[in-house]
């Protein structure tokens, strides 16, 4: 049997030390004994299961009223009103000119009813598509967000539309092509797969996660924006599902704060309350959604 140091097991685990440390203390690390002051693990140990609360959505009251109201397709409850405004906010942002009763018409019925102007097929496809990933990040909510799952909300996004069309685009992958954001330079589409995994490692050191974590990681993934395109839609769905993942309750920026909330990104790090003012007030609307539906958080 060969056996690991604290330290090789915490970087083939992506874990603290001191959390390994506490693990073999507790005797949950099967197989872990201590020589002198040094712990030995055996080289085929895992990490413990964690019981966090996050994991069941039957202790997240919100998770489950989403779960139970997906699955039924409940009209007129907090699935519906998430689908809704969610989609349409967050849409609204980067562009979109469907109207949030167009929005709701095409969730509620699959139409956009009449119309005499002219409507982008893109921003239909996409409101369709982002329906699609509201339903993924509800399904995945307490799943471990990875390179993986993020790339699949990016692939359910921008499937279907003129953009999956180009091969350069790279749909469900990272960019090919150097992007800017606001006039800022991004990270060059070589690095982004090592600082992805830098940014989710880092992120997923923290055994806690507030709000200010999550924030501080969609502005990392803003910055580093890996996607040709999308970047913004899929971190807000980011931001969304782990809040449910970590029993916070979620938030939705609106298209009418959209201007503060990008003087959040841009000031992040240098004045941390702009973004985090923008989504508080942003959560406030929506635990007064909560309410309304009588949901506990």
């Amino acid at each position: 049997m060969n056996y690991l140091s604290v330290a090789s097991f915490a970087q083939k685990w992506a874990t603290p030390e001191r959390t390994v440390r506490n693990y073999c203390a507790l005797g949950k690390i099967q197989g872990a004994f201590l020589t002198g002051k040094t712990w030995n693990i055996p080289e085929d140990a895992t990490l413990p299961l964690k019981k966090n609360k996050s994991v069941s959505s039957e202790r997240n009251p919100l998770l489950h009223q989403l779960k139970e109201q997906q699955k039924m397709r409940l009209k007129g409850g907090i699935y519906h009103r998430t689908q809704i405004e969610l989609t349409y906010n967050s849409n609204r942002i980067e562009g979109s000119k469907l109207s949030q009763d167009q929005t709701r018409l095409i969730f509620e019925t699959n139409t956009i009813g009449e119309y005499n102007g002219i409507i982008n097929v893109d921003d239909i496809i996409e409101t369709t598509n982002h329906f699609r990933c509201i339903d993924f990040i509800i399904e995945k909510a307490t799943a471990k967000l990875s390179e993986k799952l993020i790339k699949e909300i990016h692939f359910l996004l921008k499937s279907g539309t003129s953009d999956s069309r180009k091969d350069w685009f790279n749909v469900g992958e990272y960019k090919k092509i150097p992007n800017e954001v606001g006039g800022n330079e991004t990270t060059s589409p070589d690095a982004v797969a090592l600082e992805m995994k830098s940014l989710l490692k880092n992120y997923h050191n923290k055994e806690t996660k507030t709000l200010h974590d999550i924030l501080d990681f969609h502005h990392q993934f803003e910055l580093i924006h890996p996607f040709q395109d999308g970047n913004g839609r899929v971190g807000r769905l980011i931001m969304f599902k782990e809040c449910l993942a970590n029993d916070i309750v979620p938030f939705i920026i609106g298209d009418d704060v959209k201007f503060f909330y990008y003087r959040g990104l841009q000031e992040w790090g240098k004045v941390n309350e702009y973004l985090m003012d923008t989504c508080l007030s942003a959560q406030d609307n929506y635990k007064n959604t909560l309410r309304y539906f009588q949901i506990e958080f």
